[in-house]
């Protein structure tokens, strides 16, 4: 079903690629510059081959736009700027227009960043690493918003870092909407949510140390210096009740608390992410047993970590990766085991990857087994 908004949007965004020169700027193209006011637009494409291989049952393969995510950031006054990006991919099966970034940025405080509006939450290392920037084609279990980590949510986000970059910060408070679904504990901003979701208020932040320089959001190693970083984080969640079904019977989740634990380490090609995640949640039902509850609540713990080391210095890279998820529905923990190949053409900008994932015990079933192959080409401007 078409959607007249999406067309609108789409049809801005090409009279202003097709109409202005620009030249080539680092995440984006500046089409206008003029006394410090801006326009830039930029986006991703991502195409991405899938095959599902399991252990019973048909095999099965699907080509689609993992991400098709455009974005425009401008800015009129000194210290301020605003940036709207919306993705038109598809993801869980669906494909749909979503709202990612849109907010507004003042950065007149030395070190410090103020986000008012729908922004990235500062929980989980490997989701604050962007989607271009990742060496396995998918996130693992500690990355991915299905299972405990917040993704981008509405309200205020502060960021900033000390005077040698060796310690960053950030913190939070928003919106954020919960799936009431037994199989998965899913965050999405309130703007993106389904009727039936669960609204409450997320308060949450976290610290990162860099002992050798401050090292980026993103994976691999490109420039060979050694750099290093550890990083706690943690939230707590609440129903404000909007949405919340208290009768027998309801999937409403009324509470969760998260936990993160990451680190990682760059040196002469070689990196490696590493990160630990636990969520509390509690249901409104406290009889409730499914998926990844029992008797109304669970803890739901992850852990993963990723290798990668460049054969051909910023060009070729070979990744090992391996997760575990457990629940406290689980009668197995759910284990991932990944191996992949990138190939960089202009570093992330222009890359095709490939990632084989072996899966154990998937959602927690015993001996419920599927391997998995992703081919991913991916472009940004």
């Amino acid at each position: 079903m078409s959607c007249p908004i999406g067309k609108k949007v789409r049809t801005v965004m090409a009279v202003i690629t097709l109409s202005l020169p620009a030249p080539l700027f680092a995440g984006g193209v500046t089409v206008y510059q003029e006394d410090g006011a801006f326009v830039k637009i930029g986006g991703r494409i991502q195409m991405q081959y899938h095959k599902n291989d399991p252990d019973d049952g048909a095999d099965s393969d699907t080509v689609f736009l993992r991400r098709l995510r455009p974005f425009i950031e401008g800015s009129l006054h000194k210290d301020w700027k605003g940036k709207f990006q919306f993705d038109l991919g598809k993801a869980n099966n669906e494909n749909e227009i979503s709202i990612k970034d849109a907010y507004m940025e003042y950065t007149g405080f030395d070190g410090i960043k103020i986000k008012i509006g729908n922004a990235s939450f500062p929980f989980s290392r490997e989701l604050l690493s962007s989607s271009k920037k990742q060496q396995l084609v998918e996130r693992t279990f500690v990355g991915n918003h299905n299972y405990g980590t917040p993704s981008r949510n509405l309200g205020i986000h502060v960021s900033g870092h000390n005077t040698d970059k060796k310690i960053t910060w950030g913190a939070a408070i928003s919106q954020a909407a919960i799936d009431p679904s037994s199989s998965k504990l899913d965050f999405d901003s309130p703007v993106n949510a389904k009727d039936d979701f669960n609204e409450g208020w997320i308060f949450g932040g976290r610290v990162d140390f860099h002992p050798f320089g401050r090292l980026k959001f993103s994976q691999g190693d490109f420039k060979g210096d050694m750099k290093a970083t550890i990083g706690l984080a943690a939230f707590t969640w609440s129903n404000d009740g909007d949405f919340e079904d208290k009768t027998a019977g309801s999937n409403d989740i009324s509470d969760v608390t998260g936990f993160e634990l990451s680190g990682a380490f760059r040196a002469n090609g070689f990196s490696v992410d590493t990160q630990y995640n636990r969520f509390s949640a509690d249901t409104s039902d406290v009889i409730r047993t499914s998926g990844l509850y029992e008797n109304g609540s669970t803890d739901l713990e992850s852990r993963a970590v990723e290798g990668g080391y460049m054969v051909m210095p910023g060009k070729l890279e070979l990744v090992l990766g391996y997760q575990l998820q457990d629940a406290d529905n689980y009668a197995e923990e759910w284990a991932r085991t990944s191996v992949g190949i990138n190939w960089f053409i202009h570093q992330h900008d222009i890359k095709l990857q490939t990632s084989y994932r072996l899966n154990d015990n998937m959602k927690g079933v015993k001996g419920n087994d599927e391997n998995e192959l992703f081919v991913q080409a991916q472009y940004v401007f």
